[in-house]
Formats: C-alpha cells, sequence, structure tokens
C-alpha cells in the first residue's frame, strides 16, 4: 500500500500532470517532429517565388534555397536584379545576412529575430524554419478535424519556461499525412498577430507538398505575402561548408 501511494504522490508531480497528459503531450511532440521532418527532410533545395501585397502596390522576388538538418539553413534572392545576391544564413540560433551592395556580412542580435524579411510578412526566423517549434515549446492536442477526408490535428504550443521565443502560444493543424496545414501565432496576451496557411498540396520532391504558403496579420484582409515553389527537391547531396558565413558572399547556383 505504501508503494501505491508513493507512486500516486510521484505521478501527481510530473510535468504533465498524470498519465493521460504526458501520453497526449507525447503524442503531440511526436506529431510535430513528423510533419517538421516530413516537409524538410534531410536535406532540402528549392527555387520560390515570394509576393508581397500591400494596398497600394505589389513586390515579388523569387529565392534560391537549402536546408540541412534541423537547424542549418541559407538563401539567396535571384531576382529582381536589384535584389540579387542579398543572402541569409540560419545555423541554429545564429543568423547572418549579406547586403552584396555594401559587401558586408552581419550578425543579427536575437531581438532581430521577428522582424520582416525584406519587408514581407515573413520574420526571419519564418523563412529559417528551424527547430525552435521542436525544443521550445509544449504541444497538446485539442482538437481533430479533417481535410480531403484525411484526419488533422489540432495542436496548442505554449512556450516552455524561459524558453527565448517571442510568441506567447501556437496553434497548429497538421493532417494525418504529416501535411503541414496552418500555423497560427499568439503574442503573450494570447491574441493572434498573423497566421500561416498552405494550399495547392499536390506532388513536389517525389511526395505530396504544399506548393503555396500564405502569410497575413490577423484581421488585416488586404495585407499578405505568399510563398508559391517553383522546384524543390530532397535528401541530394548538400555540403556542410555551404553553411558558413563566407559562403554567403558567393551564391550558390
Amino acid at each position: 500500500m505504501r508503494k501505491i501511494i508513493m507512486m500516486v504522490l510521484f505521478l501527481s508531480l510530473l510535468p504533465c500532470y498524470g498519465l493521460a497528459e504526458c501520453a497526449q503531450a507525447q503524442d503531440a511532440q511526436a506529431i510535430v517532429e513528423a510533419s517538421f521532418n516530413y516537409m524538410r527532410e534531410k536535406t532540402s533545395v528549392s527555387t520560390v517565388d515570394m509576393i508581397i501585397y500591400r494596398p497600394d502596390w505589389k513586390r515579388a522576388m523569387t529565392i534560391k534555397a537549402w536546408t540541412k538538418g534541423q537547424d542549418q539553413s541559407i538563401f539567396w534572392i535571384i531576382m529582381p536584379p536589384k535584389d540579387k545576391g542579398n543572402g541569409t544564413l540560419k545555423k541554429k540560433r545564429e543568423m547572418w545576412i549579406y547586403n552584396p551592395k555594401v559587401n558586408r556580412v552581419i550578425k543579427l542580435p536575437p531581438s532581430m529575430m521577428s522582424q520582416a524579411w525584406m519587408g514581407s510578412d515573413f520574420s526571419n526566423d519564418d523563412l529559417s524554419k528551424t527547430d525552435s517549434l521542436l525544443t521550445d515549446y509544449i504541444h497538446t492536442i485539442i482538437g481533430a478535424e479533417t481535410d480531403e477526408g484525411g484526419k488533422v490535428y489540432v495542436i496548442k504550443s505554449m512556450p516552455k519556461p524561459e524558453a527565448p521565443v517571442v510568441w506567447g502560444m501556437q496553434k497548429l493543424k497538421i493532417r494525418e499525412d504529416h501535411i503541414f496545414l496552418e500555423q497560427e501565432f499568439f503574442d503573450e496576451d494570447l491574441q493572434p498577430v498573423k497566421i500561416l496557411t498552405t494550399g495547392k498540396i499536390g506532388m513536389m520532391g517525389k511526395k505530396l507538398f504544399p506548393r503555396v504558403w500564405k502569410m497575413q496579420k490577423h484581421a488585416v484582409e488586404d495585407e499578405y505575402t505568399i510563398l508559391e515553389y517553383r522546384e524543390l527537391s530532397f535528401n541530394i547531396d548538400v555540403p556542410d561548408n555551404l553553411f558558413s558565413v563566407s559562403s554567403l558572399k558567393t551564391p550558390r547556383r
């Protein structure tokens, strides 16, 4: 009896406050990790069109990007000519940008990670898509929906104590085949700030993948940014030395 009492007391002190909650948290973490790895794989190379929409203007550019593992990415603007060669490197929690006009590499402080990238609705951190969502948040399944006949998990992601993140909460929608459908961002007061949605799911990189990604401010209909994939390949040879500060000055084709 004493052993049973001790076990009950031990379980009551677990971070997720019980076996059912722990199992659900573990399941949610596994779903998020599986989706992250599916969308990124061991390596990826992509060409993406970015179009920024504003009420009185529109701006377009084309980006070439490489990723490796969960925490390395590098990308350059290849069009239009006036922006060509601008580069961005992300390794774990560090980020550098390169401006060819002044031939200078700048390391961004953590405070600038949440700022807009090239005037878009994507932040510097959004575009790098590194592993903060996996390591800095506790995930819980809070519901389920359907999409094209498949189950969709609705997941609440709360930051871990002392995690160096901007968002007070995120809500995710991930299809059971690992397709990432939606990511909603909330501030420290849990008020919605912006939402990322995906669409035009089809075969890319020899598997199903959303061709279009749309980031939009909350309650603002006429300001948003679209990312549309032109080309995408996974699990090809990408050298480690590509993800270096010196590489930023020599854009790769």
